[in-house]
């Protein structure tokens, strides 16, 4: 219930007229002429919501790219020192924030042990998939990792002239066993996935069939493998999204390319210190390449039958 600040009416029935708000106190007039002012506590209502909000902002900006929440605390600081009170100059002093940070852990980041994946990477035949994955700072890998990707991109132009790799997600920039949501291994730098190579009429080079080259499933054949079926698990990152596979581009599987990169980080990249590679089961036995690193994360982890997963020993 508002309560009087002001004065209290004389009588009840008092025609009671808006003035307007100041600070938070409504300020009305009774048709005795009296001045009354009725504390509103809908700011402090608003108060909590923004804070709210702030905070979900801080957390998202965290979890999707590590830096992103730092950025948005400096951004807050920034606009009360400068009193920068519009929405779209506060917003032009986040993107300032957040791009001088993302250059600079490119310049910090080695100092820890993790170099950024090119974002610009000109002829190389390899690629990141998106500029997406560097605009998150999610393109971080250690020297050991870099190696493994740029001879097996070598071995793949070498053998398939024109083919490209595609790399999708990596690591952040700092701190061993912080997430890269929604993958739950990828917290240390030794971790890149790597998109599949498709066909059309003839074979597509540097084209995924999802925009983020994630999430575009290949579907099991009948008598596949699936230790996952029936499973309704609650917590889970095994997303199977059947509402998007309809959109994506109707473009196949290039297996003997596929097969071909498998198979050299299984030998090659094996004495290189690839460790394990993660594919779906009906996969693995679709292109015969079944063997001791190549393995099935789990139910809970991320479907991996839209890309390959693999990771070198420490």
């Amino acid at each position: 219930m508002p309560s009087l600040a002001a004065a209290k009416l004389p009588f009840a029935p008092a025609l009671r007229l808006r003035l307007g708000t100041r600070g938070g106190v409504a300020r009305t007039k009774s048709n005795t002429g009296l001045i009354v002012n009725v504390v509103n506590e809908k700011p402090s209502h608003r108060a909590g919501a923004a804070l709210a909000r702030k905070a979900l902002f801080l957390v998202l900006l965290t979890l999707l790219t590590q830096i992103g929440g730092i950025a948005f605390l400096a951004t807050i600081g920034v606009s009360y020192v400068a009193k920068i009170s519009g929405r779209l100059a506060r917003l032009a002093v986040f993107l300032s924030l957040y791009a001088a940070a993302t250059v600079a852990a490119h310049q910090v980041a080695p100092l820890f042990g993790r170099i950024p994946l090119p974002c610009f990477s000109g002829n190389s035949p390899l690629k990141l998939q998106s500029p997406l994955y560097c605009v998150l700072n999610r393109n971080y890998v250690t020297g050991d990792l870099l190696r493994v990707a740029d001879a097996l991109s070598g071995h793949m132009a070498g053998a398939f002239p024109g083919t490209v790799t595609l790399a999708l997600d990596a690591n952040f920039p700092f701190l061993d066993g912080f997430p890269l949501l929604p993958h739950l291994s990828h917290s240390d730098g030794r971790k890149l996935d790597i998109a599949f190579y498709y066909r059309g009429k003839a074979a597509l080079n540097g084209q995924t069939r999802s925009p983020i080259g994630y999430f575009a499933f290949e579907q099991a054949s009948a008598g596949a493998p699936l230790p996952c079926d029936g499973r309704n698990d609650l917590l889970t990152f095994r997303w199977n999204l059947r509402f998007l596979q309809p959109l994506f581009a109707d473009w196949h599987l290039d297996e003997e390319r596929t097969k071909a990169a498998v198979q050299w980080l299984s030998s090659d990249g094996r004495k290189m210190g690839v460790e394990k590679i993660f594919i779906e089961p009906h996969l693995a036995k679709r292109l015969a390449v079944d063997n001791g690193i190549v393995r099935f994360q789990g139910c809970r982890a991320a479907r991996h039958d839209d890309h390959i997963h693999f990771q070198v020993a420490e």
